[in-house]
């Protein structure tokens, strides 16, 4: 694995840290547990993404990013190459649902979103960068530039 300088900036969305926990069965707030009177089977889907893990490996051809997004689809992500070899991988995922039992209605929503950006070296090739997504993993593949050795002999006096 290598070692490059990057800057990682975070977005941090208060909201994208839901209240409510379906599976201890309630509200949390403040450390405390507020029951619901009609616990339901809802499945946190919209999970806070602030801490996707990610990968950074080097290899001979080229440098690759992995990041592990789960439940996330191809179109709830973005990869941009921004100015100065900045590359930007960021998600977002909305879900609202309802539920409607007899004279009881209940809406949730959920939400949660990442951005984290890596400073690119300068020796790669932007404009053939790949990326591909497959079973919750986005893998971004950046091409290196083949070493140009520019030596020639000096002669000696």
């Amino acid at each position: 694995m290598s070692t490059i300088s990057r800057k990682v900036y975070r977005a941090y969305d208060p909201q994208s840290f839901d209240v409510w926990d379906p599976y201890h069965h309630g509200f949390h707030y403040g450390g405390t547990t507020l029951h619901a009177p009609h616990s339901s089977a809802y499945t946190h889907e919209a999970a806070p993404f602030a801490n996707a893990k990610i990968e950074w490996k080097e290899n001979p051809e080229a440098f690759v990013v992995k990041a592990d997004l789960p439940g996330l689809k191809k179109e709830e992500v973005k990869v941009e190459l921004e100015e100065g070899n900045l590359l930007c991988i960021s998600g977002e995922r909305k879900i609202e649902k309802e539920e409607r039992v007899d004279n009881w209605y209940h809406v949730e929503r959920s939400r949660g979103r990442f951005v984290q950006r890596f400073r690119l070296p300068e020796n790669v090739k932007a404009d053939q960068m790949k990326a591909c997504m497959e079973n919750g993993v986005l893998t971004v593949t950046v091409p290196k530039m083949e070493k140009i050795c520019h030596s020639r002999p000096i002669r000696i006096f």
